[in-house]
């Protein structure tokens, strides 16, 4: 099945639990072509699905009277149900354990290892945790003395992975992932009451997400955690992607439901994209919009100019054709750069709920240069030749390319026109940043070039097209 941004979408299928049968969540992918498996499993369909319908929720709504609905943060037009109230409760007391444990004083090179007491806490009190948050009807407990797995089995082992690795210290997209299955799974087993389209969704982002990455940001900046699976510079950001999605839509043209989900276009009071560079407006928007609030994190953790330490939100910021191409873009590029990567989905486990089983609807997707680079199984019946085992031990990846061989790049935003990343060197420096945290960007030493992509290089001979941005064959000409 592919999702590249459609106009009109279903909604997650509610499940009868009188008659499912729950399962363990365990690891389906060990290998680069499970990746391909899954990407034509009922588990993706379902994750697509419930992110699409989040999405559409969150785009601005036009009324018969000509006036326009949006749905910013601290929205007073948007009603929380009860199970919204009670996920927020379960929320804050996580935030509450981080003031329970302080982060260690002594040295260390990376995470900080006060983190794996919280984690522990949360582990220890999840049981009581879940049942304080999530109505009994939904958990379907069952046979408390049976070790048949139930509902409670499956939302456990997704909200556990919603918070970084307590071995790894670090925190990624990964884990965003196990949050949105965690509520999709409350979604299928009708734990949010169903209501008129778009209602309990936009309560699900604005009283559960925001929150939840609310919480995430302070576990980041008291623990430390690493980035996990981060493609550093060359990454959309270190740990997060949804709320790019969630508040590109925010600023999208308005709809009424009928409507096609657009493509481009924007809000008409909405700021520009390449307002992301501008501190003032940032600080101004991340106070209401999903999008900013994720660039404004940027800035209190990071310091010097915006295009040299996140330059593909950077290249993003220069779309011409508004926030609702923007919102698209994102879509495509998390398919691409969450879904689709063996580093982030191998530990993303499979039970009943997200289910491994094939879709039958699914169409396999063409095999892609990301797909083929994926990490496979060793072939230990075969023996390296003289000649290879004389070269010596090398990792896979290093190996010396041939001449004239294209090497793939790894998946940028195909959708995002290139930019100069540094127009105006004198103002680009001068941006007014945060420096209430310290710098948490793992920049390499030395001075660093003005960051372009390796795939960004002009593919003409001619010497004045060097000069000239990069462009995706599909982006429209400004």
């Amino acid at each position: 099945m592919a999702f590249d941004g459609p106009r009109s979408i279903p909604l997650l299928e509610r499940i009868d639990k009188s008659k499912h049968v729950f399962l363990e969540p365990s690891k389906k992918i060990h290998e680069g072509g499970d990746v391909q498996a899954f990407l034509t499993s009922k588990a993706y369909r379902d994750i697509m699905t419930f992110l699409l319908q989040l999405n559409r929720a969150m785009f601005p709504r036009r009324k018969d009277n000509d006036s326009t609905l949006t749905w910013p943060l601290q929205s007073l037009d948007v009603e929380f149900s009860e199970p919204v109230r009670r996920l927020q409760l379960l929320l804050s007391k996580l935030v509450g354990f981080i003031d329970e444990v302080p982060p260690d004083s002594g040295p260390r090179r990376f995470g900080n290892i006060s983190f794996r007491r919280w984690y522990q806490i949360v582990t220890d009190r999840a049981p009581e945790l879940l049942d304080e948050a999530i109505s009994s009807e939904v958990l379907y407990t069952g046979d408390s003395a049976s070790d048949t797995p139930t509902a409670r089995t499956e939302l456990t082992a997704y909200f556990l992975g919603s918070f970084g690795s307590s071995q790894r210290l670090d925190y990624g997209t990964g884990h965003e992932l196990s949050f949105l299955a965690f509520l999709g799974c409350i979604w299928k087993l009708n734990g949010f009451p169903q209501a008129d389209a778009g209602v309990e969704e936009r309560g699900i982002v604005l009283g559960v997400i925001e929150p939840y990455l609310e919480l995430v940001r302070r576990l980041i900046t008291t623990y430390t955690l690493e980035p996990a699976g981060s493609h550093g510079v060359w990454g959309l950001d270190d740990h997060s992607f949804i709320p790019y999605i969630l508040g590109s839509a925010q600023y999208s043209p308005a709809i009424a439901e009928s409507d096609d989900t657009p493509v481009e276009g924007s809000l008409p009071d909405a700021p520009s994209p390449n307002s992301v560079v501008k501190a003032l407006v940032v600080e101004r928007e991340r106070k209401t919009n999903i999008y900013f609030s994720a660039i404004g994190f940027i800035y209190d953790v990071k310091k010097g100019p915006f295009w040299e330490h996140s330059p593909l939100l950077f290249d993003i910021s220069g779309i011409k054709a508004g926030w609702g191409k923007i919102n698209k873009g994102m879509i495509k590029m998390y398919n691409a750069e969450v879904l689709s990567k063996f580093p982030v989905v191998q530990h993303f486990p499979m039970g009943s709920l997200f289910s491994w089983d094939q879709d039958p609807n699914a169409v396999a997707p063409a095999p892609t240069a990301h797909s083929i680079s994926q990490p496979q199984q060793p072939n230990t019946s075969v023996t390296p030749s003289p000649e290879a085992r004389s070269v010596g031990t090398r990792a896979p990846w290093a190996n010396t390319p041939q001449p004239n061989t294209a090497l793939p790049g790894p998946t940028a935003a195909p959708w995002a026109t290139a930019r100069n990343p540094n127009p105006n060197p004198a103002s680009a420096t001068q941006l007014p940043v945060r420096t209430s945290l310290p710098d948490t960007s793992r920049n390499p030493p030395g001075p660093m070039t003005p960051t372009r992509a390796p795939w960004a290089q002009p593919q003409s001979n001619d010497s004045s097209a060097a000069t000239q941005p990069t462009r995706a064959p599909w982006a429209n000409p400004p």
